[in-house]
């Protein structure tokens, strides 16, 4: 891998990539460290320190945004607003039947869904810095802070829609800069944004499970994370190979086919997109709570908690009881099946095998293999369910060795370490397939 980054530099249209590349990921970090006009820089800091965040969702969006989001930078939303919309895109187009169209067209088609995509990701940057605006406004953001009254001083409506409208246009900077990454730099943009973010916040949880557990249990989680990271690469590289045979046919005087090839089928074939879906489906029951908090005042002045309300902080939103583990795990399973079935159609595979005169050897075309696909399909997305959840339950499990107040500081676990490895995996194979190119070209000369 190392080889590779160094013939990656010393080819010169390589290292015009490779350096724009770095310094768009240089600008993104400097906006996420920049505050937004109107925050007053110094109380986030304390408040930081002091409080920290309380809310495991924004925990979770806070690892994204490499810690933006509860600083109130300019690029606090980060990447998640375009993240969420290419989802609902991508669902819609099951729904809608003109999504479904346009997905089939090809590339003028693909250029219309992600102008769609845009839109929407406007929509939700608005929706989103609002919605983080109230909460640091009211206190939620940050539970316990002596100086939260201070992070906004001035809230004046003016004050408040430059607020918005800065953090919009940073997730629309942000979108721009991936896109540009993708087209000009080497990767692709969104998931190395992504990756920078989720990277910037390891030294950090490092720093503090050496500072308060010790260097032994630092020894031991670097360890666990080590074999955590060899194991997804592992698996990550792992498919099922179908073997494909295209017959022979005459075109003029010209023989074609009767080539042998395979079809891949990966283990992972749904990448981190079931982990997104249920953490976001278990974060519901937590927005619920804070937002509607419901309790009832006795006579003598006491507080009490609805009954749902406590079902739900215990076995529901407590995501260090085996009830919100088990449920997170079986969500994990359920949406991989799901979003497997929805992006990959063995029906339409195999008419695509019979209308280029490939098939499968043993298996008749048409009807029966896809069949056969849709039998191989499920038997290698149960082992990849398995391992997803496996993967992202990790962080729950290890809550007590790390000693952190909230599970998602785990920094070799869940969402994280898929992602980083994905991306990085993803990246490296890319950078090698462009030499393999330009060595091709010099050998031909």
């Amino acid at each position: 891998m190392l080889s590779a980054f160094v013939s990656a530099l010393k080819t010169p249209d390589l290292r015009k990539k490779i350096l724009f590349t770095l310094g768009l990921v240089a600008i993104y970090r400097f906006g996420a460290t920049m505050p937004s006009p109107g925050v007053a820089y110094t109380a986030v800091q304390q408040c930081i320190a002091e409080a920290g965040t309380g809310n495991d969702l924004l925990t979770v969006l806070n690892l994204f945004s490499g810690g933006a989001l509860l600083q109130l930078s300019v690029f606090a939303l980060g990447i998640m607003p375009y993240i969420t919309a290419s989802i609902i895109v991508q669902l819609l187009t099951v729904v809608i039947p003109r999504f479904e169209q346009l997905k089939k067209l090809g590339q003028a088609g693909q250029t219309k869904l992600t102008q769609y995509t845009r839109y929407l990701t406007i929509g939700l940057g608005i929706l989103q810095s609002t919605a983080f605006l109230a909460l640091a406004i009211n206190g939620q953001l940050f539970q316990g802070c002596s100086v939260t009254d201070q992070i906004v001083p001035d809230r004046s409506a003016l004050a408040l829609i430059t607020l918005v409208l800065t953090m919009t246009a940073g997730t629309a900077v942000v979108m721009w800069m991936g896109e540009l990454i993708t087209e000009r730099g080497i990767g692709n943009g969104m998931s190395i944004l992504i990756f920078t973010s989720i990277a910037s916040r390891i030294p950090a949880e490092g720093k503090n499970i050496l500072d308060t557990q010790g260097p032994v249990i630092f020894a031991i989680v670097c360890a666990i994370g080590l074999g955590i990271i060899c194991a997804v690469v592992f698996v990550e590289q792992g498919q099922r190979r179908l073997p494909v045979q295209y017959a022979k046919r005459m075109i003029g005087r010209k023989m074609y086919g009767g080539t042998s090839t395979y079809l891949p089928l990966k283990v992972n074939q749904a990448g981190v997109i079931p982990v997104i879906f249920a953490t976001s489906l278990l974060y519901l029951p937590t927005l619920i709570v804070q937002l509607i908090s419901p309790t009832t005042v006795n006579a003598d002045g006491t507080t009490v908690v609805s009954g749902w309300v406590q079902f739900l902080n215990v076995w529901v939103i407590d995501q260090g009881s085996w009830s919100h583990i088990v449920l997170y795990f079986a969500l994990i399973i359920f949406f991989t099946y799901f979003y497997v079935g929805i992006t990959f159609n063995p029906t339409e595979r195999a008419d695509e095998l019979k209308k280029y005169g490939g098939f499968i050897p043993g298996i008749r075309p048409g009807r029966p293999t896809a069949e056969y696909l849709q039998y191989v399909l499920s038997r290698v997305t149960l082992p990849g369910s398995l391992y997803l959840g496996i993967v992202a339950i990790l962080p729950n499990l290890f809550l007590e060795i790390t000693g952190n107040g909230n599970n998602q500081n785990f920094p070799f676990g869940g969402t994280a370490v898929l992602i980083m490895v994905g991306v990085g995996l993803d990246t490296v194979k890319q950078i090698e397939t462009q030499l393999m190119q330009r060595n091709y070209e010099g050998f031909l000369r």
